[in-house]
């Protein structure tokens, strides 16, 4: 039987004065198709199910067709209130500034990262998709990234998005104050960090990195 993975993304899709938000295309859909290649089964959930918004600022006339394609899986996710950890190998948060907003304090997320964390499974995000993890508590009550090197979408390149003051707050800052070990690397540059059974990169550069060492996790 196909080992099971479950993407969560976001539903959210503004930010403060109709700037225009959502999921970073390229880091559900490189993550998707590397995950189908590989023979796993995938399940995608959101917040709120339904669809899932793309950042229009994530697709332009470059974007290949095969991401494109790969929208459609975003159309109809499931609600994360009628998904389990039980039969999931591993959970993957891509991002986009959208998971900024509804992640960080969803509960039943929450209990997902939690549960997936403390059985020894996988917890992987990348870029913004760390945000789903600074409200995610062990049974201890102890902040499920404390402690850990953890990788996100740096302070550095929030400035250089320019989209920093439209967020309800920096990324890199929220993990450190949580005691993680926070490993930054250059601006969009590919960058990884694997502590245990948790998988962080920084950008939307570290999408196919982060996949494969999911991928080889998987493999063991």
């Amino acid at each position: 039987m196909a080992k099971q993975i479950l993407m969560v993304v976001t539903n959210h899709t503004d930010m403060q004065e109709g700037k225009k938000t959502g999921i970073w295309l390229s880091e559900f859909a490189e993550a998707y198709l590397a995950f189908e290649n590989k023979g796993f089964e995938v399940t995608v959930a959101s917040p709120l199910g339904g669809v899932g918004p793309i950042d229009p600022g994530s697709v332009d006339d470059q974007t290949p067709q095969e991401i494109l394609d790969a929208a459609k899986h975003l159309e109809n996710t499931n609600k994360l209130d009628d998904v389990t950890a039980d039969g999931f190998e591993a959970i993957f948060l891509p991002g986009g500034h959208g998971t900024m907003f509804d992640l960080p304090d969803n509960q039943k997320l929450q209990q997902l990262l939690r549960d997936f964390y403390e059985a020894g499974k996988i917890v992987a995000a990348v870029c913004h998709g760390p945000a789903g993890l600074v409200g995610a508590t062990l049974s201890n009550g102890q902040p499920l990234v404390a402690g850990k090197r953890v990788n996100a979408f740096t302070d550095r390149e929030e400035v250089a998005t320019g989209l920093g003051s439209y967020l309800p707050f920096l990324l890199e800052s929220k993990i450190r104050d949580l005691c993680a070990i926070f490993v930054a690397a250059p601006n969009w540059s590919t960058h990884v960090e694997v502590d245990g059974n948790l998988i962080t990169g920084q950008n939307p550069q570290s999408t196919l990195a982060v996949t494969e060492a999911v991928i080889s996790r998987l493999g063991e």
